[in-house]
């Protein structure tokens, strides 16, 4: 197929079974003769209102990748090289954010570098480097950033509190991260997610820490903290929050309740 689109070819190439996306799909020539049509006129206003002489000077070659493949793109230049494109910026080699998204909601998923540079060859016949993934995903830092320090209500009627242990890849080798979670209940009945916090281990100084943070985004006073048992984790709540009332989970109120529970009756009391 030429560059320029013809809807009776293209209608029989699909008819023939040729993918409609990709880097040789059926809709690669109209995306790109739509955008060179489009970018074609932006020079000529910028020499228009130039005060220096001026004027078009050819076209440069560079590889545009989008949503549905890539294709070669013959950019307007002009002879001092003042012209900026608007459409397409000079350094950019992408024309939407697609393939930004698709790498990101890969990331969410837990999906390698290695995996995500697979499937993006294989969706839109586009290599994509480490470097360019890692870019995409450092978009996310500052989003990140700004929710963990996003202001707290001052009140929260219950707040679950717990670490969750995952085994994590670092430098090479797997190793244990203790994942802090705090899940509060708004006054509204509302479920939302307090803070993610990311240690070596679970101990109550670390929980200190994390209590004295939500302190500092603006929560004056937990009503009911549901904890487990871990030693000290009390005595820390009390510290920051000294009016909170504790509730083990129901987990660890079925284990303390065994003491008191014969042997002989214990299997059938953990059944009820």
């Amino acid at each position: 197929m030429s560059n320029t689109f013809n809807f009776e070819e293209a209608l029989k190439d699909l008819q023939a079974g040729k993918d409609l996306t990709g880097k040789d799909g059926v809709l690669m020539p109209l995306i790109k003769q739509l955008t060179e049509a489009a970018i074609t006129a932006e020079p000529d206003h910028h020499l228009a209102n130039s005060t220096e002489p001026n004027r078009k000077n050819g076209k440069g070659s560079k590889t545009i990748k989008t949503g549905f493949g890539s294709f070669k793109l013959n950019a307007p230049r002009d002879r001092t090289g003042s012209f900026e494109p608007q459409l397409i910026k000079k350094n950019q080699t992408q024309l939407t954010p697609e393939i930004d998204r698709k790498v990101l909601s890969l990331f969410s998923h837990g999906m390698s570098y290695r995996d995500m540079k697979y499937h993006i060859h294989d969706m839109y016949g586009i290599d994509v480097s480490t470097g360019a993934i890692t870019a995409i995903t450092d978009q996310l830092i500052p989003e990140l950033e700004a929710w963990q320090q996003r202001p707290l209500n001052s009140v929260y009627p219950i707040v679950w509190m717990d670490a969750i242990h995952y085994k994590i890849r670092e430098e090479g080798r797997y190793i244990s991260k203790a994942i802090y979670t705090l899940l509060g209940l708004t006054v509204d009945g509302e479920k939302e997610i307090l803070g993610i916090y990311l240690s070596d281990n679970e101990s109550a100084s670390y929980w200190l820490s994390v209590l004295t943070e939500l302190q500092n985004r603006g929560l004056e006073d937990i009503l009911i903290a549901c904890i487990d048992g871990l030693s000290g984790f009390p005595e820390a709540i009390a510290s920051i929050f000294p009016k909170t009332e504790i509730q083990l989970c129901i987990i660890y109120q079925i284990r303390n309740s065994m003491k008191y529970v014969a042997s002989k009756n214990q299997k059938a009391f953990m059944t009820d």
